[in-house]
C-alpha cells in the first residue's frame, strides 16, 4: 500500500521554514517539487531555478545540471518548449563537450533529442538514443533515466511496427516505476504516456492496468494536480468502455476543470472529448455539440465523434462530408483505427456500401497489423454490418456472432448490445420472429441500463410495439423530462438526476409545451393526469 504524501503540508513547511532562513539546496529542490504537485507552477520554476543557482555557489556542478533538466522537463510537460529548450541547453554546457557520457547527468539530455527524433518520425535514431540512456541509467543506478529510457524505447519500438516487443517495454517501465526510487514528475509523465501508448495501439486491458495504476498513485498524493486531470480522462474512457457512463461523465467534468485552469493544458481537448462522446451517447446533442467545439478549441480533433452527431440529427450529408474529408487527411493507423467504424456506419447510412466495404477491409488490415482483440472485434462486427446492408444474410450472422463473442470476452456491453440489435434485423430478415425479437429486446435491455437514449429511441421503432398510450409526439427524453416536471422537479433538479446540462433540460421542457399545446408547468400536470401519457416505463 502506497504511503500518502501530503505536498501541501510540504509546501506550507518549506515556505514558512524559507521566511526564516535561507533553504539548503536540496531543500529548495523540494520546496519547488512540492510547489509544482500542488498547481503552483510558476512559483516551482522560480524555486527550482534558486536551487539550480545554489547547486552553482557551492560548486556542486552536477546538482545544478539536474536542476536544470528538470525544469527543461516540467516546462516541456506545461507547453513552454522555448523555456525547456533553454534549460535544456544550459545544462548541457555546464556539463560541457566531455567525449562520451561520464556521468547519468549527462546521458539525461539524450532524452529530450531522442523525443525530438520520436516526434519527427526518426523512430530508429530515437530507438538507438532511448536505449543508451537506458543502459547508462541501469550503469549509474539512475531510476529516473532508466524509466524515460525505457518508456520511450518501447514508444519508439511500437512506431517501428513491434508492437509486442513495445509493450513489453512498457510492461517493464510499470516496474520501474513502482520499485525503484524515481522523481514523481518523471511517475507521472510515465503514467499518462504509456496509457496513451496503449491506447493508441488498442490494448484496453493494459490502458486499464495503467489506468488503475496512475489511479493509485493520485490517490496516494490527493492534493497533487499536475497529471490528476489525465488520469480523470484515461479513467473515464476505460470506464465508459465498460458500461459505467454517468460515473464516466462525472470524470470528465472534473477533468475538464483541472485541465482548464490557467494557463490549461493541452490534454483538455482529450477531456472535452471524451465529454462529448458521453453526451452525444447519452442524447444531449446540443451539449455534446458545445464540448466538441471545446475540444476543437484545446487542439483536439473533434472527429469521427462531430461525424457521428450530425449523423444522428439527420445531417446525412453533413456527416459524410466531415467524416470523408477527415480520413483523407489522417495517414496514421493508430488514428484512423477509430476512424474506419464511424466511416463504416456513414456510409452504410448513406448507401454507399461499397465505400464502407473498403474502409472495413482496411480495418481489419490494421487488425491483423495490431493484434488487437479490441480491432479485431470491431473489424467483425463492420463487416457484418456491411454484409447484412448488401443482403449477403449469412454471412453478416457469422460476422456478427464473431463480434459478439469478442465483445463479451472483453466485457463491453455497449458494443456488444449494437451487435445483437444488428443479429435482431438479421433474423428478422431470415423471417425468424423469436430469435429477432430476443436479441432486439436483449439490446433494448443494454440501453436502457446504460440510458442510451438515442439507441433506446431506435430500437423501441424496431420493436414495433402497439402502444396503448398516446405520446403526443413527445421523444423518450421528453418524456423523461416531462415526468420529473410533473412530479414537481426544479429543471436543475431535473438535469442532475439525468445528467444533462439546465440549458438542454428547459429546451426540453419548452418543446413539451409545445408539442401538448400547455404555457406553465401546472397546465402541462394537468394535461398527463388527464390525458394519461406517462403510463410507461421511464429510466
Amino acid at each position: 500500500m502506497q504511503r500518502i504524501k501530503k505536498w501541501t503540508k510540504t509546501y506550507v513547511q518549506l515556505l514558512q521554514a524559507s521566511q526564516e532562513h535561507a533553504l539548503e539546496p536540496k531543500e529548495l529542490e523540494t520546496h519547488a517539487l512540492a510547489a509544482y504537485l500542488t498547481g503552483r507552477d510558476a512559483e516551482s520554476f522560480q524555486i527550482l531555478e534558486r536551487a539550480h543557482q545554489a547547486y552553482l555557489d557551492q560548486e556542486k556542478t552536477k546538482q545544478a545540471v539536474r536542476c536544470a533538466f528538470w525544469l527543461g522537463l516540467m516546462f516541456m510537460n506545461v507547453g513552454e518548449r522555448a523555456r525547456s529548450s533553454g534549460w535544456m541547453a544550459r545544462g548541457k554546457r555546464l556539463i560541457g563537450d566531455n567525449q562520451g557520457p561520464v556521468c547519468a547527468e549527462e546521458a539525461l539530455f539524450l532524452i529530450p533529442e531522442a523525443l525530438g527524433a520520436l516526434s519527427a518520425g526518426h523512430a530508429n535514431k530515437a530507438q538507438e538514443l532511448f536505449k543508451q540512456s537506458e543502459t547508462i541509467g541501469e550503469q549509474f543506478g539512475d531510476g529516473d533515466l532508466v524509466a524515460l529510457g525505457r518508456l520511450g524505447h518501447g514508444q519508439a519500438m511500437i512506431q517501428l511496427g513491434d508492437v509486442a516487443k513495445g509493450i513489453q517495454l512498457l510492461d517493464d517501465t510499470m516496474i520501474t516505476v513502482e520499485t525503484e526510487e524515481v522523481f514523481p514528475v518523471v511517475t507521472g509523465i510515465v503514467y499518462c504516456a504509456a496509457i496513451e501508448t496503449c491506447r493508441k495501439v488498442w490494448d484496453l486491458r493494459r490502458a486499464q492496468e495503467w489506468t488503475s495504476a496512475l489511479t493509485r498513485w493520485c490517490d496516494a498524493q490527493p492534493d497533487i494536480v499536475p497529471f490528476r486531470g489525465q488520469c480523470l480522462v484515461r479513467r473515464a474512457e476505460i470506464i465508459q468502455f465498460h458500461g459505467a457512463w454517468y460515473s464516466a461523465l462525472e470524470k470528465t467534468k472534473h477533468a475538464c476543470e483541472l485541465l482548464t485552469r490557467p494557463p490549461g493544458e493541452p490534454a483538455a481537448g482529450e477531456a472535452y472529448y471524451r465529454k462529448a462522446e458521453l453526451l452525444r451517447l447519452l442524447g444531449d446533442f446540443e451539449e455534446a455539440e458545445d464540448c466538441y467545439r471545446e475540444a476543437a478549441k484545446w487542439g483536439r480533433n473533434p472527429q469521427p465523434g462531430l461525424a457521428v452527431l450530425r449523423l444522428a440529427q439527420g445531417q446525412d450529408d453533413a456527416a459524410e462530408t466531415s467524416i470523408r474529408n477527415t480520413l483523407r487527411e489522417i495517414k496514421d493507423k493508430k488514428r484512423r483505427a477509430e476512424l474506419l467504424p464511424e466511416v463504416v456506419r456513414i456510409m452504410i447510412a448513406v448507401k454507399k456500401t461499397e465505400e464502407a466495404f473498403e474502409a472495413t477491409k482496411e480495418l481489419g488490415d490494421i487488425a491483423k497489423e495490431f493484434d488487437a482483440p479490441y480491432l479485431f472485434a470491431m473489424s467483425s462486427y463492420c463487416q457484418g454490418a456491411v454484409f447484412l446492408a448488401e443482403g449477403s444474410i449469412q454471412l453478416a450472422l457469422d460476422h456478427l456472432q464473431k463480434a459478439l463473442k469478442g465483445w463479451n470476452t472483453l466485457h463491453l456491453p455497449y458494443e456488444s448490445a449494437l451487435t445483437r440489435e444488428l443479429k435482431g434485423l438479421v433474423y428478422r430478415k431470415l423471417k425468424d420472429k423469436d430469435n429477432s425479437d430476443m436479441e432486439l429486446v436483449a439490446a433494448k435491455w443494454v440501453f436502457e441500463q446504460l440510458k442510451a437514449i438515442p439507441d433506446l429511441e431506435r430500437i423501441t421503432q424496431l420493436l414495433n410495439k402497439k402502444r396503448h398510450y398516446e405520446t403526443y409526439g413527445l421523444t423518450l427524453r421528453e418524456l423523461q423530462v416531462l415526468h420529473l416536471v410533473v412530479s414537481g422537479k426544479t429543471n436543475k433538479i431535473a438535469a442532475g438526476e439525468l445528467f444533462i446540462s439546465e440549458r438542454t433540460v428547459d429546451r426540453h421542457v419548452s418543446n413539451i409545451f409545445n408539442k401538448l399545446g400547455v404555457s406553465s408547468r401546472v397546465e402541462a400536470t394537468a394535461f398527463v393526469f388527464k390525458n394519461k401519457i406517462l403510463d410507461i416505463e421511464l429510466l
